[in-house]
């Protein structure tokens, strides 16, 4: 990151510098003597301050001087304490007054409902004012999130709790913290860039994570806020346009603060199952605008992850009558397999500046910006910079968990977590393969599991395919990768070899250079299919030879890279001679009936299976292919590690072409191919869920000379489990459609996040998502359209469909698909 940003950031978390600054600090406790956590604590007319802590203490620094200090929390008083700072740190404890709204006319017109009905409209008709109303601002901005384990199993899986995740004897204790300093910069209307300069993470995060000022920027003037990670759709803000039909109001009571008339108003659902909140509301009485919130929403709202999940935001003004949130707390408590535990999300925003203009371009697509030395912060950095002092277990817990780090990271614990993870086990080989690592020379030796390495196929029969990967990374997360590939099929007598080198070049930009050459059988279509693991069970178990192949010979080059920010294209040429296959093994398991199709999928499927009926002749291809994907408005995080990309709103657009070169190295192929595909994975609809498409629509410009692996495919699908990404079929048969000639297809899915199943008593505990969709093909061959309808039940990773199938009018087929997680 530019130092100046730097500068510029640290300029916000202090007061115009003199030459010294000292602490103010102290406790901020009720009459009572107890705590009053998470209050905010300001200097009057700045947004300069912090937030106190779980245990009522607060500090931030101040030049000498004389200030007007306010301590504010929702349910007290507000208190202005005049504090002079000297030569000296000063600690000033205050204790707060519970705060009493009283019940008196309020300066609205009176009617049948309770007045606070009468104020809500007046706010909701301000609504559009007050999120429109700052162009532009900037801020520092600090978050802070702390998760407790408050009870826990002693054992889980044989192993003791309490020791795996850390925690003391009684199994409870801090599971997780993290805290950032970022500078934060917003332009309307939803433009964002956020840099942050600092960061520290202790701990495993088992519930969900608010890292950035982004995350934690919530705006109930939105008439719809989403809260990614908890819920599927999101909640209606109790100011929302449409508010009066999912709300009641009750006004509690009316008080002044400041020389400010302050309605506290309850929210209430009118249905409770809703994605509505509960709580209070509190509204500047003539401006009519949000003070504070404290609102909150629990299971009744299927929520995941965490049972109730309360909203705390507090507004003050800033400059010219501009109000901005200074606080924003996320408070949650959850129960899940008998973990027990409750944590919170904090943000402290600090010196705003309203309306700034910003350099053109400024906002570039990159939303985040994390500093390569965000993470190697020491403790006295964090001692001076932190707003939010730490509890004493919270400060505890890094101490205990900065020791543990220590000493994981000497070279005698790294060589021993080595040894330990290059040791081979035979059952963890089968599932997921085997990883020798070497940290010194960074690099990763991976060989394939041992359930991908033994396959079966009418074409090969039995066989083994030996498969390793070699990675090694390099500076500034470049990397290099190598995949050599051994194959024998031990009823065709063949024998297979091959490699893969993949240069990763510039991940900022998407950058790589890919080569591959060899020889191996490959799927007729080029789409894909099945897996040759998957393709095995459902031919020796269910008798159904589904994947079609062929022989050959190639070579490879390909290269991708951004050419700006949003446009990816990516070149491809290739080399290929090719040999058709037939069947030559029949073996299967159980099913002694099991009648195996030809390997010529345009045959009559009631052929003999060792059916030699041409496909295509041995040939020679050379073939160059080409793409531009444009994805608009395209916006990205920068961190450490590498570049990751945010959804866009806007749908992304793909141009390809594919182009087979006749003439040149004995090439026999003549053709000339183009598409142009629409699709956007996540369109949304507010409470109805969201929607994704893709639409394709291509032609063979010139199909002189081209055999059947040059067709183009389509994604097709034969068996009960299915892949569910957008753009695939659930019944298509795998080369039927294959065609040289014009098509249009389309793919529609509608997922209404339990809009309906919320509804049903029993069955809106079990969270379910309700689908439906369409996919359609069309082409110019005289074959009748093929169009499929489907319904399904999804619940995070396992997914159910049924669904119908029909060419013409004619249904050719029905039945469930399922998808577990495991493409």
């Amino acid at each position: 990151m530019p130092k100046y940003f730097v500068l510029i950031f640290v300029l916000y978390f202090a007061l115009p510098a003199k030459a010294q600054t000292y602490l103010l600090s102290g406790r901020i406790t009720d009459q009572k003597g107890n705590p009053v956590s998470f209050t905010s604590v300001y200097i009057r007319n700045t947004t300069y301050g912090t937030v106190s802590n779980e245990d009522g203490l607060y500090q931030f620094k101040l030049n000498p001087g004389t200030y007007n200090v306010v301590y504010r929390n929702v349910g007290y008083v507000e208190r202005t304490e005049k504090i002079t700072i000297g030569n000296q740190d000063e600690r000033h404890d205050v204790k707060l007054i519970a705060q009493v709204f009283e019940l008196k006319p309020v300066t609205v017109k009176a009617s049948k409902d309770d007045p606070a009905h009468d104020i809500m409209k007046q706010v909701i008709a301000k609504r559009k004012y007050y999120l429109d109303e700052i162009k532009s601002y900037t801020c520092a901005a600090y978050v802070k999130g702390v998760q407790h384990l408050v009870k826990a199993p002693k054992k889980l899986v044989g192993k003791d709790v309490a020791h795996v995740l850390e925690l003391d004897s009684t199994g409870k204790g801090i599971l997780y913290q993290s805290e950032s300093l970022s500078e934060f910069n917003f332009e309307a209307p939803d433009k964002v860039r956020e840099f942050m300069i600092a960061s520290k993470v202790a701990g495993e995060n088992t519930a969900f994570s608010f890292n950035k000022a982004s995350d934690l920027k919530a705006n109930f003037y939105k008439n719809m806020f989403e809260i990614h990670g908890l819920s599927p759709r999101g909640f209606i803000s109790p100011v929302a346009d449409n508010a009066m039909t999912y709300y009641q109001y009750k006004l509690l009571g009316v008080s002044v603060e400041n020389g400010h008339t302050i309605d506290r108003i309850e929210v209430i659902p009118k249905r409770k199952h809703d994605p509505v909140y509960r709580g209070f509301i509190y509204i500047l009485e003539g401006d009519w605008r949000i003070y504070s919130v404290d609102l909150y929403l629990t299971k009744d709202n299927n929520l995941n992850f965490v049972d109730t999940l309360k909203i705390s935001q507090q507004f003050v003004p800033v400059q010219d009558n501009y109000w901005m949130p200074e606080s924003m707390q996320y408070t949650f408590e959850g129960n899940v397999l008998g973990f027990k535990f409750n944590g919170y999300y904090l943000a402290v925003y600090n010196n705003y500046k309203i309306n700034v203009d910003f350099p053109q371009h400024f906002f570039n697509g990159q939303v985040m910006r994390i500093d390569s030395d965000a993470n190697h912060k020491g403790n006295a950095y964090w001692t001076r910079n932190r707003p939010v002092p730490l509890t004493h277990q919270e400060l505890r817990d890094y101490r205990f968990k900065d020791s543990v780090a220590a000493h994981k990271a000497t070279p005698q614990y790294q060589d021993s977590l080595q040894r330990a993870k290059n040791s081979f086990t035979f059952l963890p080989y089968v599932l997921f393969g085997y990883n020798n690592f070497d940290r010194e020379k960074n690099d990763v030796f991976h060989v394939h599991p041992l359930y991908e390495t033994i396959f079966y196929n009418t074409v090969e029969g039995y066989g083994l395919n030996l498969n390793v990967d070699y990675t090694k990374a390099l500076t500034y997360g470049r990397s290099f990768t190598i995949s050599p590939d051994v194959k024998y099929g031990f009823a065709a007598k063949r024998f297979d070899a091959n490699i893969h080198a993949t240069y990763n070049f510039d991940p900022i930009n998407q950058g790589y250079w890919y080569a591959s050459f060899g020889s191996d059988i490959f799927d007729l279509s080029n789409a894909g299919t099945r897996s040759l693991f998957f393709n095995t069970l459902s031919t020796l178990l269910g008798g159904s030879n589904y994947v079609k192949y062929y022989h050959t010979q190639w070579g490879l080059l390909a290269y991708q890279r951004e050419l700006a920010n949003g446009i990816l294209w990516f070149a491809q040429l290739s080399y290929a001679n090719r040999q058709q296959l037939y069947n030559i093994s029949f073996n299967h398991i159980f099913n002694s009936q099991a009648h195996y199709t030809s390997n010529n999928p345009l045959v009559d499927p009631k052929a003999p299976a060792d059916d030699h009926t041409p496909l295509f002749p041995d040939n020679q291809a050379l073939t160059f292919r080409t793409s531009l994907t444009f994805t608009f408005d395209q916006r990205y995080i920068d961190r450490p590690d590498g570049r990751f990309y945010e959804p866009t709103i806007y749908p992304n657009l793909r141009l390809n072409y594919r182009k087979g070169i006749n003439g040149v190295l004995g090439s026999d192929v003549n053709y000339d191919f183009g598409s142009i595909d629409i699709y956007d994975d996540r369109l949304l609809f507010g409470l109805w869920g969201a929607s994704a498409y893709r639409l394709t629509v291509g032609d063979f410009f010139n199909h002189k000379s081209l055999y059947f692996m040059d067709y183009n495919h389509f994604l097709g699908n034969q068996g009960t489990v299915f892949n569910p990404d957008i753009g695939n079929f659930h019944f298509l048969p795998f080369y039927t459609y294959s065609t040289d000639r014009a098509f249009i297809e389309a793919h529609y899915e509608h997922n209404f996040s339990g809009f309906f199943l919320n509804k049903i008593p029993g069955i809106r505990a079990l969270k379910l998502e309700e689908i439906v969709g369409f996919n359609y093909l069309t082409e110019q061959t005289g074959r009748q359209n093929y169009s499929e309808f489907y319904v399904g039940l999804k619940r995070f990773f396992f997914r159910v469909d049924y669904g119908v199938a029909y060419a013409g009018n004619h249904r050719v087929v029905n039945g469930l698909r399922i998808f577990y997680g495991i493409k």
